[in-house]
């Protein structure tokens, strides 16, 4: 009995241990086929990125040939405004070298003056020697007891004394021509600079005319904006209330049609013309003290400024402009100290050089 107990024992051991071995196989067969699978995936992932890193070289290397482009576009433009700032400076530097040669040349000529005068004195004192040898060598001469020595001596001192004043008159005579010659450039040079003067002035002219007459067809007739001379005239009331340096919105409308004018006239003139339009602001002599003004001046410089800024607003290059306050103390019609006078409360519009 008690071995078939012991042999059916270890028959029940057996199945158990078959089973554990078996499900540690399934086991091992589900982690090996998890790994598989996820090593799968990883490799497709990494292919993937892979891929997007390649594309993002290829968009780097895309974006490296546009920025060289660029920078090429950027430097050839920076060349090209330096050529042209290069330009304008030369012509202005002409000019300068122009005006400082007319100037060295006149110092040149007022020591050449100087040394003129002090050759003639120099003259002057040799003559004045001269004579007085001449008149030591007759009394020698008169006297019975002079010796021959003492004679020539003196008729040699005479001679090198006529020789040294011959020098001086030809350096004298030298001198003249130079100084003439100096003063023929100087004429030259003036004239020159007068022509050129004149020239531009001129060409100047003939703008300020054309742009008056833009102005005007713009503008159309209006008893309260006039010409005056070489100057646009609008009477205060048409661009600001009174006492104030804010512009009215019919004064908005009125310099934008000058805005327009000038816009116009801007690109016929030549850059080598350094104009300007001014704007001045001008009051009457009745007397304003507020917190903002506390004179006609910073009145009349406010208006002014308001002008220029609304030009600018309107597209007229801000280096082409330029503000100026007279107060009350360029009246175009006199009048006592006090009294308002509606003719001298304006804003002129001048076209002219810097």
């Amino acid at each position: 009995m008690a071995r078939r107990h012991a042999h059916v024992a270890s028959a029940l051991y057996w199945p158990s241990f078959v089973d554990a071995l078996s499900g540690l196989v399934l086991v091992l067969v589900y982690l090996l086929s998890s790994f598989l699978l996820v090593e799968f995936f990883l490799t497709n992932v990494i292919h993937g990125k892979d891929t997007a890193l390649e594309e993002l070289h290829r968009q780097v290397a895309q974006l490296s040939e546009v920025l060289a482009l660029e920078r090429a576009a950027n430097e050839d433009l920076r060349t090209n405004t330096g050529r042209l700032s290069a330009s304008i400076q030369a012509e202005s530097a002409r000019a300068d070298r122009a005006e400082a040669n007319v100037q060295a040349l006149q110092q040149e000529l007022a020591a050449r003056d100087q040394k003129l005068a002090e050759l003639g004195q120099t003259l002057q004192s040799a003559q004045a020697h001269g004579t007085d040898l001449e008149s030591q060598l007759q009394s020698a001469q008169q006297k019975a007891g002079a010796s021959s020595a003492e004679i020539e001596t003196l008729n040699n001192q005479v001679a090198a004394l006529r020789a040294q004043l011959e020098a001086i008159a030809a350096a004298l005579q030298v001198s003249k021509s130079e100084v003439g010659e100096k003063n023929a450039k100087i004429e030259d040079l003036g004239r020159k600079l007068n022509v050129a003067l004149a020239k531009r002035v001129e060409e100047l002219a003939k703008y300020r005319s054309e742009f008056f007459g833009k102005l005007n067809t713009i503008i159309g007739k209006r008893d309260d904006i006039r010409v005056v001379g070489d100057r646009f005239v609008f009477q205060s009331e048409v661009l600001f209330p009174q006492g104030s340096a804010d512009i009215s919105p019919d004064g908005q409308k009125q310099i934008a049609k000058v805005a327009e004018a000038v816009k116009q006239i801007a690109g016929e003139i030549p850059k080598t013309i350094p104009w300007i339009l001014r704007v001045d602001g001008h009051t009457d002599s009745v007397p304003i003290h507020t917190e903002q003004f506390p004179s006609n001046w910073e009145l009349s410089q406010a208006r002014a400024m308001a002008v220029v800024r609304d030009l600018i607003a309107q597209g007229v290059p801000p280096q082409r402009l330029a503000a100026a306050g007279f107060a009350q103390y360029q009246p175009l019609e006199g009048s006592k100290p006090g009294v308002a006078n509606p003719k001298n409360r304006r804003i002129e519009i001048k076209l002219t050089e810097r």
